[in-house]
């Protein structure tokens, strides 16, 4: 029985290997490319899109949410598993107004900075070095929020 546990453990720790990350990095390289070719990060397009001023950010964001939607369909029509064959379950979302709230908070933010939380780091490597303080004052803000979540009404 010990040999099986050697076993066991041997293959938790290749599975967790620091290397086995570098995919994840690579396509997070590959979507900031993204986000930088489509002048998703441009501070510019993003005051643009909140003066109304273009279409560009809502064709973009609107494309992102159509295709989550088809995504989640296909899923719950055809059963689709993870890789590893596990079911893919989604959890029904129950309204509440603290969302009205909190969307409202995030594009004020958003509004002022000029930055999305998604695109902060291709932001920053494309030298938008001042984004450090958007990227703090988020983390702060996520903290802030994980102090006070149980005294906040949900």
């Amino acid at each position: 029985m010990k040999n099986n546990n050697a076993v066991c453990n041997k293959e938790i720790t290749v599975q967790n290997k620091w290397y086995h990350n570098l995919k994840y990095l690579l396509v997070g390289i590959l979507f900031g490319i993204v986000f930088v070719k489509a002048e998703i990060i441009s501070w510019f397009r993003i005051q643009e899109m909140f003066r109304l001023q273009s279409f560009h950010m809502y064709g973009v964001i609107g494309s992102a949410v159509l295709t989550g939607m088809i995504s989640v369909w296909l899923i719950k029509r055809f059963n689709i598993k993870t890789l590893d064959g596990e079911p893919i379950t989604i959890a029904p979302k129950k309204f509440n107004k603290g969302q009205i709230y909190g969307g409202l908070i995030f594009g004020f933010g958003w509004a002022i900075t000029g930055a999305c939380p998604g695109p902060l780091f291709a932001q920053i490597g494309t030298g938008a070095f001042a984004v450090i303080i958007t990227l703090l004052s988020a983390i702060f803000g996520t903290w802030i929020y994980g102090y006070l979540r149980d005294k906040l009404p949900h």
